[in-house]
C-alpha cells in the first residue's frame, strides 16, 4: 500500500505513525471478517463521500492487486447487492453520524441473500470510519498535492523518495516483523506491476474496442449527420464507463495518477454535513459519553466482533492523546492536556457528543477563530479545504505541530463515527 505523502507527514510523530501503520495493515491486510477484494473497495466508497482522490486511486490500485473484478470499478451499480446496501451507512457516518440507528443495522443483518454477519458489518464499519477520518488527515495535510492540477503541495514533505507505507517507519519503533511483512509485500507489488500493467492494458483495449463498435452502431442508427457523443479526457477518446473510473489508472511506476469520476462510487451527492445544533430536536438527542463510551463500551464489543482491533484501535487513541504538545500549547496560554482536550471535545461537540465534565466556554477561550473554523472544515468537509484556511491558521504552528493538530482530528472523528455505529449495533443486540 502506497501511502508515503501520508506516512512522511505523521513522521513527525514516529510512534503514532507506528501505531497507525499496525492498524491500517492489520484492517487491510491480515485475517478479518471480510474479502481482501471487498475491504479495498469499502475504502474507495468510504473516500469519495469526500471527493478524496489520492485514497480512491491508491484503494483502485489495491483492489485490483487483491483480484478485484475490474467491472466494480464502474461503480456501485455494478457491484453485489450486499455491499451496495452498505452505501446508507457509509453516508450517514461520513456525514450525520448521530442519524445512524438500529434499524439501519437490522436491515443490514436480515436473513437473506445478501445479509451481513455481525462480524462482517464491525469490520466494515471500522474500515468506513477510518477512511472517512483518513480523508480529513489527506485534505489537512496537503497530501493531495500528487493529485492533479486541485493538489496544493501546502505542507513539505520530509524528504522526496517512494516509500513503502511502512518502511517510513524503519528505526523508530515499528515491529521488525511488521517490516519484514511489508518489505516483502513491496517486492511482490514492484513483481506485480508489470502484469498489472499488462491487464490494464487489455481492460482499456477490449472496452475501447467494444465503444467503436458501440459508436459505429449508433452512427449507422442515426445517419451520418449526427455525431456520437464521445468522452474526452486529456485527449483520449473512446472510453467506456469502466475507463472513465480508471482514467490514466497507471503511469509508469505503475501508480495510480487520476481517478475521473469519483461519483460513480456514491449515491446521494448532495447528501453532506449539517450543523448538529440546527438537528430536529424530536429526532436526536445528544450524545453523552457518560451513557456509552469508546472505554467501558465501544472498545469491548468490537473486540469480541473482531479480533484484536479494539487493542490497536485503543492504542492509536491513546497513542494520540499521549503526544508532546508543550510550545503549542503555551502559546495558548494553557497546559498541553487542556489545549488537546478543547480539541478533541471541540470536534466531538460537532458531531452532538458532549462530556458532562467539562465546560465547554473553554473551547472559546482556547481556540482562536481561525483554528475553529479550520478544524470545523477538515473535521466536516474536508474536500472543502483551501489555502487561505492554511495560510492564516498555521502562521504561529511549528510543522510537527500542524501535523498534531490533524492527528487529532482524524482520532476524534473515527472514535466519534464508532461510538454512534458500535452504540446502534449494541441497541440491535439488546
Amino acid at each position: 500500500g502506497r501511502l508515503e505523502a501520508v506516512t512522511q507527514q505523521m513522521g513527525y510523530h514516529p510512534q503514532y505513525l507506528d501505531s497507525f501503520l499496525k492498524t491500517q495493515h492489520y484492517l487491510m491486510h491480515m485475517d478479518g471478517p471480510l474479502p481482501f477484494d471487498c475491504r479495498h473497495y469499502i475504502a474507495i466508497m468510504a473516500a469519495a463521500r469526500h471527493q478524496c482522490r489520492y485514497l480512491v486511486n491508491l484503494h483502485v490500485l489495491q483492489f485490483l492487486r487483491a483480484g478485484g473484478d475490474p467491472q466494480w470499478l464502474r461503480g456501485l451499480d455494478f457491484i453485489p447487492p450486499k455491499l451496495r446496501n452498505l452505501n446508507e451507512i457509509n453516508k450517514i457516518l461520513a456525514h450525520r453520524p448521530w442519524l445512524i440507528t438500529k434499524e439501519h443495522i437490522e436491515k443490514l443483518l436480515k436473513i437473506s441473500e445478501w445479509s451481513w454477519s455481525l462480524a462482517e458489518l464491525v469490520h466494515a464499519v471500522v474500515l468506513l470510519a477510518h477512511c472517512h477520518a483518513l480523508t480529513s488527515f489527506v485534505f489537512g495535510c496537503g497530501c493531495e498535492q500528487d493529485e492533479g492540477p486541485g493538489g496544493r503541495g501546502l505542507l513539505k514533505p520530509l524528504s522526496p523518495g517512494n516509500q513503502c507505507f511502512c518502511e517510513a517507519t524503519a528505526g523508530n519503533g515499528c515491529s521488525q516483523e511488521l517490516l519484514r511483512i511489508n518489505r516483502k509485500r513491496s517486492l511482490d507489488s514492484c513483481m506485480e506491476l508489470d502484469s498489472l500493467r499488462e491487464r490494464m492494458q487489455r481492460i482499456h483495449v477490449e472496452t475501447e474496442g467494444r465503444e467503436e463498435m458501440r459508436l459505429l452502431q449508433q452512427d449507422r442508427e442515426e445517419g451520418e449527420g449526427q455525431e456520437a457523443e464521445v468522452g474526452v479526457q486529456d485527449g483520449t477518446e473512446h472510453r467506456s464507463d469502466l475507463s472513465a473510473g480508471l482514467s490514466h489508472l497507471a503511469d509508469t511506476d505503475g501508480e495510480v495518477t487520476s481517478a475521473t469520476n469519483l461519483a460513480c462510487y456514491m449515491q446521494d451527492p448532495d447528501f453532506g454535513y449539517q450543523d448538529f445544533a440546527r438537528r430536529d430536536e424530536d429526532q436526536t438527542q445528544v450524545f453523552r459519553v457518560q451513557d456509552y463510551s469508546w472505554e467501558d463500551h465501544g472498545f469491548s464489543l468490537v473486540n469480541r466482533l473482531y479480533s484484536d482491533i479494539g487493542h490497536l484501535l485503543d492504542e492509536k487513541f491513546r497513542m494520540v492523546d499521549g503526544l508532546q504538545s508543550s510550545a503549542m500549547a503555551k502559546r495558548q496560554g494553557c497546559e498541553p492536556s487542556v489545549f488537546k482536550r478543547g480539541i478533541w471535545n471541540y470536534i466531538h461537540c460537532m458531531f452532538g457528543i458532549r462530556y458532562d465534565d467539562y465546560d465547554y466556554a473553554e473551547v472559546n477561550q482556547l481556540l482562536e477563530r481561525m483554528l475553529k473554523v479550520y478544524i470545523k472544515t477538515v473535521t466536516c468537509y474536508p474536500e472543502k479545504t483551501n489555502s487561505e484556511m492554511f495560510d492564516r491558521f498555521w502562521k504561529q504552528f511549528k510543522h510537527s505541530e500542524k501535523v498534531h493538530v490533524n492527528l487529532l482530528i482524524l482520532e476524534a472523528r473515527m472514535q466519534a463515527e464508532l461510538l454512534y455505529a458500535l452504540q446502534a449495533i449494541t441497541q440491535y443486540m439488546i
